[in-house]
Order: C-alpha cells, then structure tokens, then sequence
C-alpha cells in the first residue's frame, strides 16, 4: 500500500476535523502515525513534517480500527495532567471515528453495488423492450451480467420442446460447450439446474461427475453460478424455460447467496422475454400459415369452372370445404351437339393431401372428357391417370360423371362409388343412380361402366351432392339426412338452381344433444335442370 494510498484510506476529512480542533482548543502538538512494518511509521497527520517516528517521551496511544490497522496517537509535552486526559479523550473519540467511518465506507459500498444492479436490471428491461433480436439482446445482456459480476465465461441455454434439449443462444467470455445438450443428461450441471428448477453455487474442485465436457468444467478454484430461467403465466404454474450460467471469477473468489439473488432476478426478466418471444413467433407463423391456407383455399376455388358463363337458372353449384383446402369438387363442361357434362367428386378425408388428388382429378377429366365421348371412358382414363397417387397417398375417390342430352332426351352416366346421386323427375318421383363401380383407389384401375336413362329436359332435375351435406342432418341417422335435403329440393324444384343450392347450404346441421353441429367434412351440391 502506498504512503498516499493509505493516506487517503486512513485518514478521512471527519479525522482531521476532530484533530485540528482538539488543535486549536487544547493547545496540543498532535501528530498521528501508521506503522508501516515493525521498524518503521507512516505520519498521518499533520502533513508535511519530515519526521519518521513518533518520540519516546510523548504520549503514545493505540487507536485501532475496523480493519485492523492499529494507528498511533502521538501528543507532544504533555506527559499528565489535563493533556494526557485530552489525548486519552481523543483517542476514544477517534477510535469511534474510525468506527462510523468503517460503517459509510461499508454502506456507500453496499449502495454503490446495489445501484449496479438496480441499473443493470434497468438496462436488462431497456434492452428487452428494444426491437433487437432475441438472440442479440441475449447476447448483450449476458455480457452486462458478467461485467457487473465479474464472471470470466458467461452462458444462455433455451429449452426446445419437442426434442427435449438445451440449445445454446448466447455466450461469452472464454471458449466452452456449445451443446446442445439433452435435459435428461446426468453428467450436465446445465441439465440437472434445468430439471430441478433450483439454482446451484459449486466450484471447480466440488464438480465430480457433474462436469459437462472439458470445454466447460471450470478450472481449479473456479466458482460457478448456475440459475433457472423460470416464467410464471398469469395462470398456471411456474415453468422453467433455459438456464444462465456463469463460470469462474475475474477477480477470484466464490459467487454469493447476492450474486445468485440477482441472476435469479435477471433470469426471470429473461424467462418472460423468451417466453413473450416464443408466443410472437407462434403468433406471427399462425398468421403465415393462415395467409397461406387462404390462398391455398382461393387458389382451389379457382379451380373449378366459372358458373357465371352458365344460365344460374338450370345449373348452380358449391363446395364448401371443412378447412381451407379440401377433396371435394365439380365440374361441368360444354360438349358438341347441345350435350352438357356433369361431374362431382369426394376425396377421401380433406385437407392438403386430398386437395392435391382433386385438382389432378379436375385436370385429369378436363382432359378425357374433351378426348372421349363416353362417360365410361372418361373414368377409365381418370383412373389410370390417378392409380399411382391415389396408391401412394391410400386415398380413394368417388366420382359420378353424366352426359346430358337434351336433342335425344337422355342421360349417360358413369359413377364410381358415389351414393349421392339422385334423378328428381316432374311426376315427383326419386330414383337413386346407382354406382356401378367401386371408388377409384379401393380396387385396381380396370374398366367403368356406364347406363343410359330417359331424360325430359322440361321437368327433370339432377341432384348431386357428398356426404358432408347429408351425413350429420339428423344425428345418428344417414338416410334420413338424405331425405331431408331431397324433401328440400323436391319443395323448391320450380326455384332457379343457384336458390336451390344456396337453400341447402343454409339447413343447420342438428348435433346429438340438440345443438347447431359444426361441420366436420367437405360439402358440395350441384344442381342441374336443363
């Protein structure tokens, strides 16, 4: 320590006040000395003096302090009498000096250490409300903590949920693991703070088999400080989400109950961020993959033909599908001679997987019913063009397809395992067509067959609709949904097909228990008198 190093330590200005008026008032020569090794003294007060050691034939006394350094009180010519009881009364006076002094330095230490960590959190809050990157704010706060703590290496570890792991997000300071780790691992301090949500104080020589990899142990004497990132919903319990560690001390030293009270703090603050963060990135992917599902969805709508270039009044058609994108559809086509081709299709199950085989199929009887004129055909083509993904994706495909016309009074059918498909004639009559082949998918592709029924274009009406339409109209019962939607046509038979349709799209789909049921499948209709 240095002669003015100690100076300044030992001799604060309340010392000097009380000295200089013991001075002043009692006429005394006071001088005060820090005995610097056994042989030799440092003289405090007053200053500037060449001596270098206190008089023998003074008054010395001993005033010893805190830390203890023990100074010496020297008063000059006073051996006895009211001197001596002046110098034994400042002895005491400074010995309770040194004492209350000990006491500020120790509390504005206290106070200047707690408003580094007041800042500190402050900055940490400043630094998480930015608009940095997780990663970045991460980062920085990680190196504010080790600055303030004085931690050689400091490290963030996040919990990822579905593969159960630690992943490192940011570090500094020295090398060490970068992982990840698994949270079930045994031999990982990281893992086990994570797994029991307490935090852990150790040092390098009380690691054991707790040492993660050579790249992380800490050295000999190290001190480690390793907290729980937990996050408190506003309902439910506390979950912990990562883990801050910090390894070995600049200054040397173990980490404290403090230094684990303030990580804990800090750990906190930075287990809402991460959480707050994992809820916006959720958020912000919902909204992507909703823009998404509404494309998807209009680009499918698109898909099927226009009906605006058709008379509303004789033909109409909807599909409506459970999610965005589903396997139902329709089609209609104009043909040569006045003939009209009709066409609707179920996909098994809906979705992505079943959007897929229905704009193949859509493509697919674009193509064939342009090339062939039988209805037969038509499907026998479809089927070959739609076997290999049919078979790869399991699915199947129903599919009714008709050719109206109307010159010779007459409808071709072919229909491959579609059971809604019904012929409303004037006289009021149902009659069921009937499939005549199983769905494409469930057998291998071979051929289709077709029939050939009367058709008056003056009064007849061709339903064709899919399950999701009829199946849950009257709980526990299929057929009698059915007849509910052709007493429905049957009442509005005179209607322009689009009311029709709209009509029954608007039937409320009763649940078990009495109330509205929401729909679970694909719903098409298509409606044509022509």
């Amino acid at each position: 320590m240095t002669p003015d190093r100690t100076a300044r330590e030992l001799l604060p200005d309340a010392v000097v006040q009380v000295l200089d008026e013991f001075r002043r008032s009692f006429k005394l020569d006071i001088h005060l000395w820090h005995p610097r090794d056994g042989e030799s003294f440092f003289r405090l007060y007053p200053s500037g003096a060449n001596e270098t050691e206190p008089r023998h034939d003074s008054i010395l006394l001993e005033v010893p302090t805190r830390h203890g350094t023990e100074l010496v009180l020297e008063v000059r010519d006073g051996a006895g009498g009211p001197q001596e009881a002046a110098a034994n009364a400042l002895r005491t006076s400074l010995e309770q000096l040194y004492e209350y002094s000990e006491e500020i330095r120790f509390f504005t230490y206290e106070v200047s250490e707690r408003y580094e960590e007041i800042n500190l959190l402050y900055s940490i809050s400043e630094t998480l409300g930015s608009l940095l990157e997780l990663q970045d704010a991460t980062r920085l706060i990680l190196s504010e903590v080790c600055d303030v703590m004085g931690a050689r290496r400091g490290s963030l570890w996040v919990h990822r949920s579905p593969e159960d792991r630690l992943h490192l997000v940011a570090s500094v300071g020295e090398d060490g693991l970068d992982g990840p780790l698994a949270a079930d691992d045994s031999t990982a301090v990281t893992s086990r703070v994570f797994r029991e949500g307490r935090p852990l104080i150790l040092s390098g020589e009380s690691f054991g088999s707790l040492q993660q990899e050579k790249a992380e142990s800490p050295v000999l004497g190290d001190s480690v400080l390793s907290v729980p990132i937990r996050y408190t919903p506003p309902t439910g319990d506390p979950k912990t989400v990562g883990v801050i560690n910090l390894i070995g001390r600049r200054r040397g030293g173990r980490f404290t109950a403090s230094d684990q009270k303030l990580l804990a703090a800090i750990a906190s603050q930075v287990g809402a961020a991460l959480e707050n963060n994992r809820l916006i990135r959720e958020s912000l992917e919902r909204e992507r993959v909703t823009r998404e599902m509404e494309l998807a969805h209009n680009l499918q709508m698109k898909l099927l033909p226009a009906l605006d270039t058709f008379d509303t009044e004789a033909l109409a058609a909807r599909v409506e599908p459970a999610e965005s994108v589903g396997g139902d559809f329709y089609h209609v086509l104009r043909l040569s001679s006045g003939r009209m081709g009709v066409m609707i299709g179920d996909v098994s199950s809906h979705g992505f997987p079943a959007a897929l085989i229905m704009a193949l199929s859509l493509s697919a009887a674009t193509i064939y019913a342009s090339e062939q004129q039988s209805p037969a055909q038509v499907l026998n083509g479809m089927g070959e063009a739609l076997s290999d993904e049919l078979e790869s994706t399991e699915m199947y495909l129903t599919l009714f397809y008709a050719v109206v016309d109307p010159e010779r009074g007459q409808m071709v059918y072919a229909n491959a395992g579609h059971p809604h498909a019904f012929l409303l004639s004037g006289d009021g009559s149902r009659t069921r067509l009937p499939a005549l082949d199983p769905p494409m998918g469930i057998a291998a592709a071979g051929e289709y067959h077709e029939r050939v029924i009367p058709w008056d274009s003056g009064s007849d009406l061709l339903l064709l609709f899919t399950d999701g339409l009829s199946d849950t109209l009257v709980p526990g019962s299929r057929r009698q949904g059915e007849d509910r939607l052709l007493d429905e046509v049957h009442r509005l038979r005179g209607c322009a097909a689009r009311d029709i349709v709209e009509a029954l799209f608007n039937i409320e789909h009763v649940a078990a228990d009495g109330g509205v049921r929401e729909e679970a499948d694909d719903r098409t209709a298509l409606i044509f008198k022509g």
